[in-house]
């Protein structure tokens, strides 16, 4: 069975960084798309980033373009999420999944067949 572990998560501070990872077992990441979402207190899930690595096509909203980086590790079964410039609207637990979404599909939940427990991320001076 396949699943999904994120780590990585942490405290920091505005204008600072943090790698997640999303290490992957009883499986591979060949032929899935990988895409990490957020939800902070009291709202809903929310996309963040994909890649659809058949493609090496990237996919980030817009409020984490330029910050944020996706990239996979294929020796490793691992694909992470680089966040730099990090500020407090951030804060979030952090969830990585894989499934076979199509394009319009890519950026829901329901793209996705297979989530991660989530990581914690807080950004507070």
């Amino acid at each position: 069975q396949v699943q999904l572990v994120e780590s990585g998560g942490g405290l920091v501070q505005p204008g600072g960084s943090l790698r997640l990872s999303c290490a992957i077992s009883g499986g591979t990441f060949s032929g899935y798309s990988t895409g990490w979402f957020r939800q902070a207190p009291g709202k809903e899930r929310e996309f963040v980033a994909a890649g659809r690595w058949g493609t090496n096509t990237l996919y980030y909203t817009d409020s984490v373009k330029g910050r944020f980086t996706v990239s996979r590790d294929n020796a490793r079964n691992t694909v992470y999420l680089q966040m730099n410039n990090l500020k407090p609207d951030d804060t979030a637990v952090y969830f990585c999944a894989i499934g076979r979404p199509i394009t319009s599909t890519i950026r829901t939940m329901g793209g996705y067949r297979t989530w991660g427990q989530g990581t914690q991320v807080t950004v507070a001076s």
